[in-house]
């Protein structure tokens, strides 16, 4: 393989001691390690996804924005992302810290290694804690995100909305309902049901004048596609002490517990986690609703499937 001169450049890399070798697989991209030899002697290594069209430059984005998003909140939860960008032949291009995973079973030093010394659920609750960053041209903290996500290669509008119940009524089932239809064609009962869950079981369930007993929720990062597939053990870097991470996102700055839908519904967290998780971050009022709202949630993860594989929408009321 050889580095583009785009990847030079954008990294201000010395092509005299850089090599590229394809690692690993992924589903939409081509992935490669980068590695190199700084000025001071030290080998740094990087981790590359390519793929080619404007999808993959919207797609590397918005990766791009919510790796680092994580990574200022909870710098040992992800890697941060150094570079997107397109190449000399027009490929797109996502450039972030290598995370080591070859080692994950055991901190494969002499465990003198620096550690965070927290767990997952503890670095995915102090994510769920801390509010998000105030976007330019407002005064506080909203529900949306700087870019355009992607669920899969699907992209997902982020634009910002004051009202939670607003954003995920809109940007999210309006939009799944929207993207099913051009792919797959119109079905009125589908629609019907879209259509009751935005008017009805949304106001009902996080509504602004209901979720948090009227308070209203703190906009937070979410991950965004927290799966089992998505998380793992390794060190970000190369260096330090073996961590759980995670990967892939596709952030947004929403109600905590929006994040719990893909986790939920594609399982590879357990009780453990979830009792420590919500003993750092807890239930939102009503607790006695906690569950409905999660199956509210996952209705987030389906715009790239077909009408007929989608589930029961919550009927609550």
């Amino acid at each position: 393989m050889k580095l583009d001169s785009a990847v030079l450049e954008a990294l201000a890399l010395d092509p005299q001691s850089t090599s590229i070798k394809s690692h690993g697989s992924s589903g939409f991209n081509a992935t490669a390690k980068i590695s190199t030899t700084l000025k001071d002697g030290t080998q740094k290594h990087l981790f590359m996804k390519t793929a080619p069209g404007k999808n993959a430059q919207v797609m590397f984005r918005g990766e791009h924005t919510s790796l680092n998003a994580i990574h200022n909140v909870v710098p040992s939860l992800c890697p941060a992302s150094l570079y997107t960008g397109v190449s000399t032949d027009g490929t797109a291009f996502l450039v972030t810290d290598f995370l080591d995973m070859s080692s994950s079973g055991s901190s494969g030093g002499d465990g003198s290694e620096e550690h965070s010394g927290m767990s997952l659920a503890a670095k995915v609750a102090k994510l769920h804690t801390t509010p998000a960053p105030v976007p330019e041209g407002h005064a506080k903290p909203v529900f949306g995100f700087p870019e355009t996500t992607c669920c899969g290669d699907t992209p997902q509008p982020n634009g910002y909305k004051q009202s939670w119940a607003d954003f995920y009524a809109q940007n999210r089932l309006s939009a799944i309902l929207q993207k099913c239809e051009k792919n797959n064609g119109k079905d009125a009962e589908f629609r019907s049901l879209v259509e009751k869950t935005v008017h009805v079981v949304v106001p009902r369930l996080i509504g602004d004048d209901h979720l948090n007993d009227g308070k209203g929720v703190t906009p937070v990062v979410i991950h965004g596609d927290l799966w089992s597939g998505n998380k793992g053990k390794g060190r970000i870097g190369g260096k330090g002490a073996v961590e759980d991470v995670v990967f892939d996102p596709s952030a947004v700055y929403g109600h905590n517990e929006y994040e719990l839908g893909i986790m939920n519904m594609f399982g590879g967290f357990g009780k453990a986690f979830f009792d420590e998780y919500h003993k750092l971050c807890p239930k939102t009022p009503p607790v006695e609703e906690y569950q409905d709202r999660v199956s509210l949630y996952e209705l987030q993860v389906l715009p790239p499937l077909p009408i007929s594989t989608f589930g029961v929408i919550p009927a609550s009321s």
